[in-house]
């Protein structure tokens, strides 16, 4: 890999689970670059919505009309967990890519 070659984490895992990185030595004006930011766009909005959404059925609780159940929990629970670890993914490789900005 040259000195102008860089690698960005990209916000989707491989087939196996494990860490996919794009070789690139454009400015982030390729199709899989472009494509990468455009789902971290919407894997931020999903969890945006997911946490609007968690914070409505949390706020249930209590309430003798509509009880919580375990499987609503335990949903909501994935889907929280899933909306971290992309968010966690999208802040490394943004954080990653403005760091070698600066130097």
């Amino acid at each position: 890999m040259s000195g102008e070659e860089r690698l960005r984490l990209l916000p989707w895992a491989g087939s196996d689970g494990r860490r996919c990185y794009l070789s690139t030595d454009e400015d982030g004006s390729g199709y899989v670059s472009q494509l990468a930011d455009e789902v971290e766009v919407v894997q931020l909005a999903m969890g945006a919505r997911l946490a609007e959404r968690s914070e409505a059925v949390l706020g249930r609780r209590g309430n003798a009309a509509s009880p919580l159940r375990p499987g609503e929990l335990r949903v909501l629970a994935y889907g929280l967990v899933e909306a971290l670890r992309d968010a966690i993914r999208i802040a490394e490789s943004r954080g990653e890519r403005a760091a070698r900005h600066d130097q």
